[in-house]
């Protein structure tokens, strides 16, 4: 599992793009973690899956509601990483209201998750390899935070949790 730190992989993420603009054309557009993260301040949160109960009535809410105050203290972007196509992330960041306050990005493949060490099995339960539910904190590529919740928890890595490690 990646470490306080280390520097993120270098694997390729997508997000949904609505509005074309100079270099990103409308649909899902790849990036690298690691450049796109060079010279920011991003928190990056992962959980298992799109559309599930605990993610959806939780965790992306409570980032979308403290966003501001992220902002307000440093932060440049916040991810939500899921092992999701990019379609899926983008129609689940509508239905949230996502925009503007946290971008929805999309591990169809869970390479950057298995590069973090941060997958899980969940195929008995129909899911496949999914993410573990964890928050970071990321510097210019940096890890300078991690939170990894145990199996079945949602207690160190909500909004709240990380907005305090910033402080």
């Amino acid at each position: 599992m990646i470490e306080v730190g280390e520097t993120l992989p270098d694997a390729r993420l997508f997000e949904f793009i609505e509005v074309a603009s100079e270099g990103c054309a409308v649909g899902p557009n790849g990036f690298s973690a690691r450049e796109r993260t060079a010279g920011k301040r991003v928190v990056i949160f992962g959980l298992p899956g799109a559309f599930t109960p605990t993610c959806s009535a939780r965790h992306v809410p409570g980032y979308i509601d403290a966003a501001d105050a992220l902002f307000a203290a440093g932060i440049d972007e916040i991810w939500c990483v899921s092992v999701n196509d990019a379609f899926v992330m983008n129609a689940w960041g509508r239905d949230l209201q996502a925009a503007g306050k946290v971008k929805m990005i999309a591990d169809g493949s869970a390479r950057f998750t298995q590069a973090l060490g941060l997958d899980q099995d969940l195929s008995e339960r129909g899911m496949g390899i999914r993410s573990q539910r964890y928050a970071m904190v990321v510097d210019n590529g940096v890890v300078k935070t991690l939170a990894v919740e145990a199996p079945g928890k949602f207690e160190v890595s909500d909004a709240q949790s990380i907005l305090a490690t910033l402080s």
